[in-house]
Parts: structure tokens; sequence; C-alpha cells
């Protein structure tokens, strides 16, 4: 096990590149190493994160110990795929469909970990997380390794009953079924993210969820908000419910950014909106 750091810039560990330092930081490349920095630190505040692609931390930084999942192992079996959350689920839908299996195409480009793509039932092309899960391991505050079946798991878009609870996830494992045509569909994701998204700047994937029946982005869009600016956090030109960072934005910028959009989006169209993203403070409540 890596020694726990002191001051290591949470910036580092966003897609965003935004963060101040975390009081305390670590990595977990196994279960049982992960056991045992929560059983060494609970109570204390303590953050599990992954590649950081939906997390805004503080400009302040985490006032606790911020644990780096790495478990990144990855089995596959016929009709099934055993990963950890710490593996890229961009680079797990990219290898399943390059091994002409379906279920994971929707995958590939979307920058974060197995983790956090079960946490937050990520999605894209009609396609969800949890179509194709068959169950999930986990690590709970206490330091107790569980296993959690599908049927006994709540999911909705964007949601899982993962962010109700002090579960850590740990690994999962997949069904899927053999198709000739995956690794062309999943080709096909990607050329569409990469022609329709801002992939060459810092951000953290779509801001707001699309309210029922509408794009987020379209309605920013609609409402003259591409390239609206507060310091260096800018709404994309290329995807209206992106907002990038152009070198120096800082938490506060997004913040108010988020604001202000919900702001005008709300008197032009009359609906709030809900942000997806996950802003992490200093301190937590």
């Amino acid at each position: 096990m890596e020694p726990m750091e002191e001051n290591v810039p949470l910036r580092s560990y966003s897609t965003f590149r935004i963060g101040g330092p975390a009081s305390y930081f670590a990595e977990a490349r196994s279960v049982g190493e992960l056991q045992a920095l929560i059983s060494s630190w609970f109570p204390r505040p303590l953050l599990i994160v992954g590649k950081g692609s939906n997390c805004l931390f503080d400009d302040r930084g985490f006032d606790g110990l911020v644990i780096l999942n790495k478990i990144a192992h990855c089995v596959m079996q016929e009709g099934t795929i055993s990963v950890g959350a710490g593996f890229s689920f961009s680079l797990l839908g990219a290898q399943t469909a390059r091994k002409g299996y379906a279920g994971l195409e929707f995958a590939s480009g979307i920058p974060g970990s197995v983790g956090g793509a079960i946490f937050m039932n990520a999605g894209a092309n009609g396609q969800e997380t949890k179509e194709t899960l068959m169950r999930v391991e986990v690590v709970t505050k206490e330091g107790k390794l569980r296993t959690f079946h599908r049927e006994e798991l709540r999911f909705a878009y964007r949601y899982s009953s993962f962010q109700e609870n002090d579960c850590i996830i740990v690994g999962a494992t997949f069904a899927l079924t053999k198709a000739p045509e995956a690794r062309q569909k999943q080709l096909g994701f990607i050329r569409y993210r990469t022609e329709t998204q801002p992939y060459d700047d810092p951000s953290i994937g779509c801001v707001f969820r699309n309210p029922p029946g509408k794009s987020a982005g379209s309605m920013i869009e609609i409402c003259g908000l591409k390239g609206a600016r507060i310091g260096g956090a800018i709404v994309s030109e290329k995807h209206a419910n992106f907002i990038v960072n152009r070198g120096d934005a800082r938490a506060e910028d997004v913040l108010a950014l988020m604001a202000h959009v919900e702001k005008v989006v709300f008197e032009k169209q009359g609906i709030l909106l809900e942000r997806e993203i996950r802003y992490i403070p200093y301190r937590l409540m």
C-alpha cells in the first residue's frame, strides 16, 4: 500500500483540472488496501474518487482523506465480464466491443470509472449502465465486503441507490451478448462524441440533467448562452451542456456560471435545470 500523502492538489485528479489540496491522500489498488485505509481512518471525513470526471472539487480542497480507487482488475468469461471499480468505463466499452460483445458500446468515450458509472447510472445514446449490470461488490463504511445483485438495487435517470448509502463500490459484473456489429457501433459512438462534444477542453461532461422529453443542451443554446463566461469557466461553443475550463477556472467560477445558466433558462423557458455534476465541498456536512 502506498503511503498516505498530505496536501495533494485535487486538480490533478479531476478532468476539470480544478480543485485545491486534499488534507490527506492515498491510493487503493486492492480491496484489502481499501479496507485497511477505511478502518484506520473511519469515522473522520472520507472521499473516494475514480477518474474525477463528474466531481467539481472546492477551491480550498477537501478537509479529510481522499482515496483514489485504482482497483482495476478485468476478467472476461463467456457472456460476462468482472471488473474493478477503478477500471476505465470508456476502455471497458471499447475492449468488450472489440471482442465482439454488445451491451457496453455506449460506455466508449464516457471519461469515468466503472464505479462512477454505476454510482451515477451513466448513460448515452439511449442506454444506461444498469441495463447489463448483474451484481456489484462494495465495501461498507465499517470495512465489510458485500455483494448486491441487480434486483436489490434501485436505478433511475442518473441515479443509483449508492447515492443514498455509505457503500463504496469496488467491483462489478456485467452480462454481455455476442454481436459482430458491436465494434462498428462503438466506433460510431466515438465519432459522434468527438464531433459534437468539447473533448479537447477540460470539463466534467454534461453539467445538467435533461428534463423529461427535452435536451438541456438545446435549451441552454436557445437561450443564447453558448460562450457565456465567468472567470475561466465558459459554456462550450460546441455543446451548450458542457462548461469548460480555459486554463484558470476556479470552482467558484463554475458554480457562479451554473447558477447564471439556471437563472436564464428558468426566466426564458420556465424550467429549473437540475445539476448532474457533484460539487465536493471543503468540509462534508
